[in-house]
């Protein structure tokens, strides 16, 4: 395994990152960032199963919902892919992006839409200490870091970033 130190800028970006989307989005369940393919999977777990018709409707609202908001922000069209996978009564929907079109903006969009699709049945660590100035502060990194992996992530190391009890963990894989 290899061993990165903290004046490593590039680890630090993509650990900063990780560690603020999952702090600021109690709906996450796991992050991952595979360099290889310049993408971030956002992994959300949901209470129940949903059917097959049900998954495909809201992949399609997903999809239609995150193209229109690139066509309102003028980004150029991205790769998405949305998955769901299951594990006893729990659903696990992954949504899969490039990083060089993912904005902190589309993030909000998705967990809206989730959140309003699900309700109650979304997992959610919620953390009630956290401050909207705290809130507010983890968008700015969550920005600035996106911002920065564009720019110049060029590790071929991937990240996961996971929650377990409240509290936020990144790996290298």
């Amino acid at each position: 395994m290899p061993e990165f130190n903290q004046n490593d800028q590039q680890v630090s970006d993509g650990a900063n990152l990780l560690i603020s989307m999952l702090v600021r989005y109690p709906e996450l369940g796991t992050i991952n960032f595979d360099p290889e393919e310049n993408s971030i999977k956002l992994t959300f777990m949901i209470s129940g199963i949903p059917t097959a018709v049900d998954f495909e409707n809201l992949k399609r609202l997903i999809i239609n919902s995150v193209a229109a908001y690139h066509l309102l922000e003028d980004i150029k069209t991205s790769s998405m892919d949305v998955e769901l996978s299951s594990y006893e009564q729990v659903a696990m929907l992954s949504i899969t992006r490039d990083v060089h079109t993912m904005s902190r903006g589309e993030i909000n969009l998705t967990i809206k839409l989730l959140r309003d699709r699900f309700a109650e049945r979304l997992v959610a660590d919620h953390n009630d200490t956290m401050l909207e100035e705290d809130l507010r502060l983890q968008e700015e990194v969550i920005e600035d870091m996106l911002e920065n992996m564009r720019k110049q992530y060029n590790d071929n190391h991937g990240l996961i970033g996971i929650r377990e009890d409240g509290r936020v963990f990144v790996f290298n894989k």
